[in-house]
């Protein structure tokens, strides 16, 4: 059973860069192919927003009421929030419940935005630990920012912006600067209400910025509250959010309170007290819940209800019973069921935008992962179905199978949700295509000569595990641990025909691989793990700095050009001469090693728009071997899979031939 949501962990944000948005879809992402010197200099301050909607302006926010004023002169209602708090334990699934809000009133036929915030001192996510906080989600503009703004994307299919990941560490920055500027006329800069007004300012800028393609602001904001209840860091955030809600008044602010209702093993009975505790903790500070969502492994009984509303002064009706489910696609159903809904649009006085909800659609994806049999008949219908563009490349079979093993095979690999994108674009893919995916969690450094002595039998289950699976995956990573075990893995997969996809770092595994096992460059390596070898296959960029770490890759969406318009890799995207995709690296293949290895068989087919740095490669001679620089896995969505991710669940399972002969030859110049 499937945990409902993960944890907040980590956060976002970086004060320097900002880039002008494209206003199509297609061409979103067009600002990242701009140099970083050209890109606009911002501090963090709720004025930037203003940019986004008008560059030419920086005029600052409205305070709340007359935000509220101005919004009802223009004819349309000032934008709600719904705020998502969580109690007595981290890790409850508040970016999942966050998430099924906003799709309920989505279906609801409600625009919706979300905020996450982080309180804790970092700017963004870029420098923190994998180990620590899982993975680092990258938007279109480059933002670095918490995993739940990829759950936010994947649920409610909007783009967000790097502000909308709020961090203390870019609060107080902002407040900071301001101070040294003088813009607080010399006074005594506090907490309050200096540091809560900016809180305040930047919540409202941000959610008056839409994501959803059209002009006008959400009606609803969605916002998370990371940490829980009591934290010492997220007290500004708290007192903030008081004051907020104060301000704009009960019709416009809903308060949801996430929090556990453990069974105790020997009593075995559901307890609420940790609620009770939880929730006369936040009254303390200002705030009480509209609704309760309790977490909890089996549906809460009635008794358990009525005691909580008895405790808590929250109507029974607005008791949310949010216990495990088979897939996270099912909570937004399980609000549905229990009209959660209605309460949040009656605390918000929604009554008359708001309609019945349409979830018909919501309700087969889920259910469809659930019904999944273990002998199933592919048809391109189906993958037409999920909006797959390459779908006609595909000559489908019936084949009976029991599941697709997916070798994952990975650095960080302790702790999941270091590859929390990788993992639901493969379940986007594998759902899309009726299959059910088996991920197979090989550690890299585990298939190493070296672990052979050391740890001999994790070694052996690594390959056996390895050469069991259907295909192999090698995901994004930073550092030389465990890359001798990538290079084999790509050697296998090159070697035995085993359908192999590369991800940034595996990109450029399959780069040093081939340079040292076909090329004869046995010194090949990337300047990432040896700075002095002679072979530099992989190099650093040089318009990427060496001194700082923080938002100094390569980052955003980037825009990637077919070289060979019948290459696997274009049809899979059903042949367009450009692709938008995330990125997130500071190495790059070395352009003077492309000849060499193009006439060895391995195929440079995308490049960005210099011609120079490139983006895709393909294997001749090879049922499937691809790989990518960018982050294709950041853009899957769970009715539009990955093109990448769904090649390599067909070709792992063999249900796929092309329908063309996809010559792999000598590269042509850039289209």
């Amino acid at each position: 059973m499937e945990y409902v949501g993960f944890a907040s962990r980590a956060l976002q944000s970086q004060p320097h860069k900002k880039q002008r948005r494209s206003n199509s879809n297609n061409s979103s992402c067009q600002f990242a192919t701009r140099a970083a010197s050209s890109r606009l200099r911002l501090s963090y301050s709720p004025g930037i927003y203003s940019v986004l909607a008008n560059p030419t302006s920086r005029a600052l926010p409205l305070p709340p009421t007359m935000a509220a004023a101005a919004a009802t002169e223009e004819g349309r209602p000032a934008t709600k929030y719904v705020l998502i708090t969580g109690g007595v334990v981290s890790g409850l699934g508040k970016g999942v419940t966050a998430s099924s809000v906003g799709v309920v009133l989505k279906s609801c036929g409600l625009r919706v935005t979300c905020i996450k915030i982080d309180p804790y001192l970092n700017t963004d996510a870029g420098t923190m630990s994998p180990f620590e906080h899982g993975e680092v989600f990258v938007l279109d503009d480059g933002g670095e920012v918490d995993l739940d703004l990829g759950n936010y994307e994947r649920f409610l299919d909007v783009t967000l912006t790097r502000e909308n990941n709020i961090t203390t560490g870019k609060i107080y920055q902002s407040v900071i600067e301001k101070e040294r500027k003088g813009d607080y006329l010399g006074k005594t800069v506090q907490v309050v209400p200096h540091v809560t007004d900016e809180i305040k300012n930047w919540i409202q800028s941000v959610s008056s910025v839409p994501v959803d393609g059209q002009a006008r602001p959400a009606d609803v904001c969605v916002i998370e509250l990371g940490g829980t209840v009591g934290d010492i860091e997220s007290m500004p955030f708290i007192e903030a959010l008081r004051q907020l809600s104060f301000s704009l008044g009960k019709d416009n602010f809903c308060l949801i309170h996430v929090s556990l209702v453990p069974v105790l093993g020997v009593v075995g009975e559901q307890k609420t007290k940790p609620t009770q505790h939880s929730v006369r903790e936040l009254r303390a500070l200002g705030l009480t819940p509209d609704l309760l969502a309790c977490r909890s492994a089996q549906p809460l009984i009635g008794s358990v209800k009525e005691k909580l509303s008895q405790f808590c002064h929250v109507p029974v009706e607005n008791i949310l019973d949010i216990h495990d489910v088979p897939n996270i696609w099912h909570v937004p159903l399980i609000l549905r069921n229990q009209k959660a809904h209605e309460a949040i649009i009656k605390q918000l006085n929604l009554a008359r935008s708001a309609g019945p909800p349409e979830l018909g659609d919501w309700t087969q994806m889920a259910e469809s992962y659930d019904n999944l049999s273990n002998s199933v008949s592919i048809v391109i219908q189906l993958l037409t179905l999920y909006q797959f563009p390459g779908a006609d490349v595909f000559l489908l079979m019936n084949i009976d199978i029991m599941q697709v093993k997916i070798a994952l095979v990975g650095k960080y690999n302790n702790l999941t949700d270091s590859y929390l994108s990788v993992v639901k674009a493969l379940l986007h893919s594998s759902v899309a295509c009726s299959l059910k995916p088996s991920i197979q969690w090989v550690a890299a450094s585990d298939l190493e000569d070296a672990a052979a002595t050391n740890a001999p039998d994790a070694h052996a289950k690594a390959w056996e595990t390895l050469k069991g699976s259907s295909c192999i995956l090698i995901p994004g990573g930073f550092g030389d641990r465990g890359i001798s075990g990538m290079i084999l893995a790509a050697k296998y997969a090159r070697e035995n025909k085993v359908p192999y996809l590369g991800i940034c770092l595996g990109m450029q595994i399959s780069v040093i691989e081939m340079s040292r096992h076909v090329l004869g460059l046995g010194d090949a390596d990337s300047e990432e793990f040896n700075t002095d070898t002679p072979d530099r296959v992989v190099m650093y960029m040089p318009e990427v700095s060496k001194t700082h770490m923080g938002n100094t890759m390569r980052l955003g969406c980037r825009r990637t050009f077919f070289r060979k318009p019948d290459c696997l890799t274009s049809k899979l995207y059903g042949s367009p001469p450009h692709v938008d995709e995330r990125h997130r690296h500071r190495y790059e293949v070395n352009p003077s090693f492309v000849p060499m290895l193009e006439k060895a068989g391995l195929q440079f087919v995308g490049c960005d728009e210099s011609g120079n740095r490139m983006e895709i490669v393909e294997l001749q001679d090879h049922p499937f071997y691809i790989g990518v620089q960018y982050h294709p896995e950041f853009k899957s969505r769970p009715r539009r899979p990955s093109p990448p991710f769904t090649g390599l669940i067909l070709a792992a399972t063999e249900h796929v031939r092309t329908l063309a002969n996809i010559s792999n030859g000598g590269a042509g110049a850039s289209e």
